[in-house]
């Protein structure tokens, strides 16, 4: 037995949900750990034998947390463009989208939700460069020497968060528009 179009829209528009969902629930999972690396820093700090732990090392976490957050905020992003192609589709089916107004398929609605989706974009991008920065700036003033000590490990960490950084600055250039 087929499924009709209209299930087959509806199950899509369930899925885009999902991931729009999965976007801002990584903005979350990015704060608890940048919170939680930001008290490991504290609480780790010299003093209490503390000295023998390589603190230093939570600091990679930094740019690890940003950069999960940036391919996580691109995969949802391929996600729902994908979805939304296969709902142009559907609204395409026996010229429906010339008779009736299509969310997919007109470029004014596709580029009122992207226009949208960029807010997200950029807070995203706002919160792994105030992340990677209040991280980096903590592990410094609470370890100078250790982290002056470790230059592979500082830059390790600016590549990965230089890296994460551009995915999410150009994560927008991947957001859906309808074929002409």
């Amino acid at each position: 037995m087929r499924v009709d179009a209209n299930y087959r829209f509806i199950a899509a528009y369930q899925e885009v949900n999902a991931r729009v969902a999965q976007r801002q629930q990584a903005l979350g999972l990015y704060v608890s750990l940048v919170v939680s690396l930001l008290a490991a820093l504290v609480a780790l700090r010299p003093g209490a034998g503390a000295d023998r732990l390589p603190a230093e090392w939570l600091l990679l976490g930094f740019p690890v947390a940003a950069l999960t957050l940036a391919l996580l905020n691109y995969k949802a992003e391929r996600a729902i463009t994908n979805l939304r192609r296969f709902l142009a589709e559907l609204e395409r089916l026996d010229d429906a989208h010339a008779d009736l107004p299509s969310y997919n398929t007109d470029p004014r609605w596709a580029s009122g939700a992207n226009a949208a989706r960029r807010f997200h974009d950029h807070a995203a991008t706002l919160l792994a460069a105030g992340g990677l920065a209040v991280g980096w700036g903590a592990g410094y003033s609470i370890y100078p020497e250790r982290v002056l000590g470790a230059p592979g490990l500082l830059a390790v960490g600016a590549v990965l968060g230089a890296l994460a950084l551009v995915l999410l600055a150009v994560t927008p250039r991947f957001h859906y528009r309808p074929a002409p």
